[in-house]
């Protein structure tokens, strides 16, 4: 029998279990078998990762410490991450079912944007005011929030910890992160590098557990300033919900159903890669995934026989071997869901080009590249994220029709636009509502670009440069600079 790697949680810079001693399981989505077992925290472990973070901010050594100190200790952490990227990845590769081509990879580009953050340090910075009055100067500081819950999801899950961390780390914050439930194992390796590069206890802590208690009791805690919350809308409802007990500021990152745009123009080999790429790559568990797919009418039937022949040769199997190029799904969960939504699709008109069924012969949780031809926008399977790798297709005539087709959904993430006429991409990336859109390329990121979505796909905005000061309020201070009293107060001039 294999063994069970266990973990436990890192609160005020020791490796914890739950106060009361409860665990649950992670299951290897590849061999749908048990591989780890982490704390399930109770709301008293929260309180005291909080207090600690607290502590940490307002009386410990990273408290007094200047900006570029601080920057030197992300610094660290980046070149950690790059040296141990090989074990990092293979871990949230058994934890998720993600290929370890990409997380290994994903694990060393993260360093860069730590990096970035750790230049970006000590460039905080306010402003002198022109002030309409004599005799005072007027100036304003940025200072930090105080303690943040990041809350990230299971899927790119470095990622999102670097969007969150980076930032908020440098302008001075600490953090309490908590990790999925779905899994938890990679974050807790990522614990262990923060010990490395010696960041004080209690600025960085790692809970896992369940939304209720442990997400519940971290959103709702009196101490806690800001909320940085990826993951889905029901659960971000409730942390909108819990953030009234603290009023902390707040960002969502909801997930998308993102339009991807060929139009006929496009070279078509390229959106054929892109739309692959952007529905297929990392299984389809993705929040950009490009899973809606508009083509236009004169080139739809070149384009599906080019797409439906890759898709069918994309060859599934175990995330840790090279030939892989498509994985598992992450929970069972999402596999009955998918299952559920492609039947249901089908009843409403849908016409099955590819996939469809799990492929035969395989344990785990596994699901074939899948292509669904829709006849109407309105079916329910165009607007709902399945979180898998599940592509609907529909046609259009012309400019208009696509950007309202676009357009009609209650998400608003990101979108993908192919064409060659560069009038036509500087228009469509105007008129379609997202918060990213890419123009003949997808899913790309870097620490220096903003993202994040609009509508039903939340709202704030993680990586680039301004994301430093949305980890900051301004302080305005008001210097009277004349040698004379104050004037009567109660004589008015």
């Amino acid at each position: 029998m294999t063994d069970i790697q266990t973990y436990q949680m890192l609160i005020d810079g020791d490796w914890v279990d739950a106060s009361d001693g409860k665990t649950f399981d992670s299951i290897n989505p590849t061999t749908g078998k048990v591989w780890s077992r982490a704390p399930e925290a109770t709301a008293e472990d929260v309180d005291r990762a909080v207090r600690s973070a607290h502590h940490a901010f307002t009386k410990g050594p990273w408290a007094s410490m200047t900006p570029t100190e601080r920057g030197k200790h992300l610094r660290r952490l980046a070149d950690l991450l790059a040296e141990k990227s090989e074990e990092l990845g293979r871990t949230e590769s058994i934890d998720t079912g993600k290929m370890l081509k990409e997380t290994r990879w994903q694990a060393k580009y993260i360093a860069e944007f730590f990096h970035f953050y750790a230049g970006c340090a000590d460039k905080i910075s306010g402003e002198t005011l022109p002030i309409d009055k004599p005799d005072l100067f007027v100036f304003t500081n940025r200072e930090p929030l105080g303690v943040v819950a990041a809350i990230v999801p299971w899927n790119s899950q470095l990622f999102l910890v670097a969007v969150k961390m980076g930032p908020a780390l440098a302008a001075g914050n600490t953090v309490v992160l908590k990790a999925s439930e779905h899994a938890s194992a990679a974050m807790l390796e990522f614990g262990k590098l923060i010990e490395q590069a010696g960041f004080p206890a209690g600025v960085v802590n790692i809970m896992t557990g369940h939304g209720d208690p442990c997400g519940k009791a971290l959103t709702s805690h009196p101490l806690v300033a800001r909320i940085s919350f990826t993951g889905g809308p029901n659960a971000a409802r409730h942390v909108l919900y819990n953030s009234a007990e603290n009023f902390a500021e707040v960002s969502l990152e909801l997930g998308g159903k993102s339009p991807f745009i060929v139009f006929d123009d496009a070279n078509i080999e390229s959106a054929v890669n892109g739309s692959i790429a952007g529905i297929f790559g990392a299984t389809g568990q993705s929040c950009v995934a490009g899973s809606r797919l508009y083509l236009h009418e004169d080139i739809a039937d070149e384009f599906l026989e080019k797409m439906t022949e890759m898709a069918r040769n994309i060859v599934i199997g175990d995330p840790l071997m090279e030939e892989t190029q498509m994985g598992p799904l992450c929970t069972t969960g999402q596999l009955e869901n998918i299952e559920r939504e492609v039947a249901h699709a089908q009843t409403e008109g849908g016409q099955l080009l590819c996939g469809g069924k799990r492929p035969e012969g395989m344990g785990g949780l596994y699901y074939e590249p899948t292509i669904i031809a829709c006849p109407r926008q309105d079916m329910r399977i165009v607007d709902t994220e399945l979180f898998g790798p599940v592509l609907s297709v529909l046609r259009f005539r012309d400019e208009d029709e696509v950007i309202e087709l676009a357009n009609d959904t209650v998400h608003g993430l990101a979108a993908g636009i192919f064409t060659q006429d560069s009038a036509r991409s500087l228009r469509m990336a105007k008129a379609v509502r997202a918060g990213i859109v890419w123009v003949n390329t997808y899913r790309v990121v870097s620490p220096i670009a903003e993202f994040g979505g609009i509508k039903g796909s939340g709202y704030g905005r993680e990586s680039g440069f301004q994301a430093m000061y949305d980890y900051t309020r301004p302080k305005t201070v008001w210097m009277n600079t004349s040698s004379e009293p104050i004037s009567n107060p109660f004589v008015m001039r």
